[in-house]
């Protein structure tokens, strides 16, 4: 069940990025791309929003970063919101770092498996720049479970995140950005106690959107401290 909307009268309008993934090895049905379908097709029109986008990511190693670049430099969003599946979980887990490594990962859909140990230039640690304790919050009164994470694992949600935190990617500098899992469909999977229904998916995205929207609307010119950010390359 949802709650009510946030309140909030954004200062500065904002641009929104949402991602999911298409299916992958061991996930025949991705909950993730069809939130992203439904969003796209029923964007958000809050106060203060300027622009919506949605979109699915392949999940290829090897087409990832130029796929986000390509958004970035079409979109420019100010917020980025990740999201993908974790079977293992059972509610919206918010994942507080992205690991700059590819030290676990796996195949991807097509096979392939990355070269390189580093995932692109930057920290080894990057802490997700959404505001996790009020979504947790709008999320808990909703009625919605929430679970919290250090660990976005060592497939392609890490390296999203990864790049999308670093920086890494053409005109994708996001004032706020992070990683959202979310667990099996349940109309997919009608057996599993874990998994979650398509309508409790989508009000949870929104509020999780919205709670997002709310934080930007407090901080002081977003967009300037935006463009002053540089990426923490290595030397």
């Amino acid at each position: 069940m949802a709650g009510a909307p946030e309140a909030s009268a954004p200062a500065r309008p904002v641009r929104i990025l949402v991602t999911g993934f298409s299916v992958f090895p061991g996930a025949p049905v991705n909950p993730t791309e069809a939130l992203a379908r439904i969003l796209h097709d029923e964007p958000p029109t809050g106060e203060g929003i300027e622009a919506f986008r949605a979109d699915v990511l392949a999940v290829e190693y090897a087409t990832i970063q130029d796929r986000l670049s390509a958004i970035g430099r079409e979109f420019l969003p100010d917020i980025v919101i990740h999201f993908g599946l974790a079977r293992e979980c059972s509610g919206f887990r918010l994942e507080r770092v992205a690991r700059n490594s590819h030290a676990e990962a796996r195949p991807d859909q097509s096979g392939h498996m990355p070269d390189a140990a580093l995932i692109c230039a930057g920290p080894d640690i990057l802490p997700s720049t959404l505001p996790l304790d009020r979504i947790a919050e709008r999320l808990a009164l909703a009625g919605l479970p929430v679970e919290w994470s250090d660990d976005a694992g060592g497939y392609l949600c890490n390296t999203v995140m990864t790049l999308s935190l670093a920086y890494a990617c053409d005109g994708l500098r996001p004032v706020m950005s992070g990683f959202v899992h979310v667990p099996p469909l349940k109309e997919a999977e009608p057996e599993n106690p874990h998994a979650m229904g398509i309508d409790d998916l989508v009000a949870g995205a929104r509020l999780i959107i919205d709670a997002s929207v709310a934080a930007w609307a407090e901080k002081p010119n977003p967009r300037d401290r935006q463009r002053s950010l540089l990426p923490r390359h290595r030397s």
